[in-house]
């Protein structure tokens, strides 16, 4: 085993106590996958759904679910957001960019947005390994669009779901119209698209002292967060920091 210099040996007891935990939950994460990867086919989509996005000449135009998937790139990893925010959000909004100039109810989830910034740069390394990857918004495209500006994203393919019925389809929007964050994957076959997995932890009931960390092994801030002695602090994600509306 390996130390670092001036530890006591109480304190190399106890890490190597909390290695051994590590690597169960090292076991315990790559059997979840492993099941993951084994589920049987999951539905087939009912129609090939419609977005609004932005055409290759960065002009709007209608995308649909099809084409957000590459030749010869099977599985697409697709975000819904929360954009409109939940009705019940009471963060601050964004005070620059254009996002600034929605009103309160029509702006962005923030911890959605804060999530995006940490994916954006991912992104590109996604498509490399041979995957799709794209983010949904409720919102009119122009909305979603001036986010992704004032945000500096690069990288993320943007559509908006606000003409069609999508994400209430796929249980990402409430009977009353409220959003849901949830991370979808669907899978192309010979048969067609279907629903491969979405992250329904998010709806599995509560339990005490615990985070719903509805994705939680990549939501990278707060993964970081788990490392230091503080743990993870009482505080949410903002659109802004001091006068920043951004970063």
């Amino acid at each position: 085993m390996i130390t670092f210099p001036n530890e006591s040996a109480r304190y190399r007891t106890a890490r190597e106590k909390l290695l051994k935990k590590e690597i169960e939950l090292r076991r315990a994460m790559e059997a979840v996958a492993e099941a993951r990867r084994a589920l049987p086919p999951g539905g087939l989509i009912r129609q090939d759904y419609v977005f609004d996005a932005l055409g290759a000449d960065g002009r709007p135009a209608k995308t649909k679910l099809s084409d957000l998937f590459a030749p010869g790139k099977d599985s697409l990893i697709l975000y819904q957001m929360m954009f409109p925010r939940h009705p019940q959000e009471t963060r601050d909004v964004a005070t620059s960019g254009g996002t600034a100039k929605l009103a309160r109810p029509d702006q962005p989830c923030p911890s959605c947005t804060a999530l995006l910034d940490q994916w954006d740069g991912a992104v590109g390394h996604l498509e490399a390994a041979g995957f799709n990857f794209a983010v949904v918004a409720k919102t009119a495209l122009e909305n979603l669009v001036t986010l992704g500006r004032d945000r500096g994203w690069k990288n993320m393919r943007l559509v908006s779901s606000a003409a069609n019925s999508f994400k209430r389809d796929y249980n990402a929007e409430t009977a009353d119209g409220a959003q849901i964050p949830l991370l979808s994957v669907f899978h192309r076959d010979g048969d067609g698209i279907r629903h491969f997995w979405s992250s329904e932890l998010g709806f599995a009931p509560p339990e005490p002292g615990q985070d719903p960390r509805a994705i939680g092994t990549c939501e990278i801030l707060w993964n970081l967060m788990d490392f230091t002695p503080e743990g993870r602090p009482d505080w949410h994600e903002q659109l802004q920091y001091g006068e920043a509306c951004c970063h």
